[in-house]
């Protein structure tokens, strides 16, 4: 079976406002889900195994007793996580004495996750850009019996300068949480075209982070992971499209036997055909929060060039970085307004009028035109086709 063993609403949008069914996931550092479903029933919670798909969670009807104050919560015997979480993991598929980087890792739910799977051994470093998050980050982990795991706190752009050659590499990026509204309402109102387009930016960089901290000559990984809790395009397919053409990386098969396959193509877009590789997951269907998963091979450390006529197919599906966007990065100088979608100085528009004027401008063709053209298929891209 796919998805939640659950009933749901079937209409995409009753499906994304409803809450979604609380899910744990056994840690198996401590414990069977055998034994900790059954001890848990003797206390009260109604619950089941998540499906087929899944070994480690379980799936909670309702509880006479709060999940997070038991006795096995307090000891680590599970951790409360969303289901679709459990995907990227899974995917990541990490050996035993490897060294793993988890680039986005609070709260720590697939940190720990990770360490799971592999017992303990090797190195996983665990990495937030945020130094208030390390904190719960540290706590999950002290509490779950981790012992492999390194946690540290820098930008994820800074790897693999500061550290690299990694077996085994997991972006959970940032990303604007259209697959969480059940979660977190005001994602409708509070972010708008522009924003997810600089959300992209970011995600785009961080992700050619994460393929050039990882090890092509890894005997057993050699594997990216790239995975957001979003349902738009931008977040997704155009970012594994955008690497695809600037890393010598191919993607492959999740192993995981659930979700909708990534669009190939999408209103006048077009994708790689093993972008179907990739992984979709929405509340409608799999009664679990939206999700995207994609799996990366490197190949080697090549750095492609990507030609001009190729930049402008890009620019056409909204990656013009100086006309729609700016610079995004941790280092730009507008990097405070990539959530609150900032404002155009004066400086930036006499720029932007003096560069539709110059004969530059005009070469690159359509000139206004496109810019309108490009508005109008954001916004349709940005709907996600169910």
């Amino acid at each position: 079976s796919s998805g939640i063993n659950a009933e749901w609403p079937l209409r995409p949008g009753d499906a994304q406002e409803s809450k979604r069914p609380v899910t744990i996931r056994t840690n198996s550092l401590k414990t069977r889900r055998r034994d900790l479903a059954q001890t848990l029933i003797n206390r009260g919670v109604n619950l089941d195994p998540i499906g087929k798909w899944s070994k480690v969670g379980l799936v909670v009807y309702n509880t006479s007793v709060p999940l997070g104050a038991t006795p096995e919560y307090l000891a680590g015997h599970y951790m409360l996580q969303g289901a679709s979480s459990f995907v990227p993991v899974m995917a990541l598929a990490p050996q035993q004495d490897e060294r793993v980087l988890d680039m986005c890792a609070a709260p720590g739910g697939k940190s720990a996750y990770t360490a799971a799977l592999m017992k303990n051994t090797g190195m996983l470093v665990s990495n937030d850009a945020s130094k208030e998050r390390t904190k719960a980050l540290t706590a999950n982990l002290h509490r779950l019996g981790v012992s492999n795991a390194i946690v540290c706190n820098y930008d994820g752009t800074a790897f693999p300068k500061i550290m690299g050659n990694f077996d085994r590499v997991l972006l959970d990026a940032p990303c604007s949480g259209s697959g969480v509204v059940s979660k977190d309402p005001s994602v409708k109102q509070s972010k708008d075209e522009l924003q997810i387009l600089q959300i992209s930016e970011v995600q785009k960089k961080l992700l050619l982070s994460a393929i050039d901290s990882c090890d092509h000559t890894s005997k057993s990984g050699g594997i990216v992971v790239y995975s957001t809790c979003s349902v738009l395009v931008p977040e997704n397919e155009w970012v594994v499209d955008y690497v695809l053409k600037r890393r010598d990386v191919k993607l492959v098969p999740l192993g995981v036997d659930i979700g909708k396959d990534g669009f190939t193509r999408i209103n006048k877009y077009r994708f790689p055909k093993d972008m179907a590789l990739t992984k979709r997951f929405y509340p409608h269907t799999h009664n679990m929060d939206g999700f995207y998963v994609a799996k990366i091979r490197k190949l080697s450390n090549t750095v492609k060039v990507v030609k001009e006529e190729e930049e402008e197919g890009m620019d056409a599906m909204g990656d013009d970085d100086d006309d729609v966007i700016g610079e995004c990065g941790p280092d730009a100088e507008n990097s405070d307004a990539l959530m609150t979608g900032g404002s155009d100085s004066e400086e930036d528009v006499k720029k932007q009028k003096s560069k539709e004027k110059s004969p530059k401008a005009k070469s690159n063709g359509k000139g206004d035109k496109r810019k309108k053209e490009k508005s109008t298929d954001c916004d349709s891209a940005l709907i996600p086709l169910l």
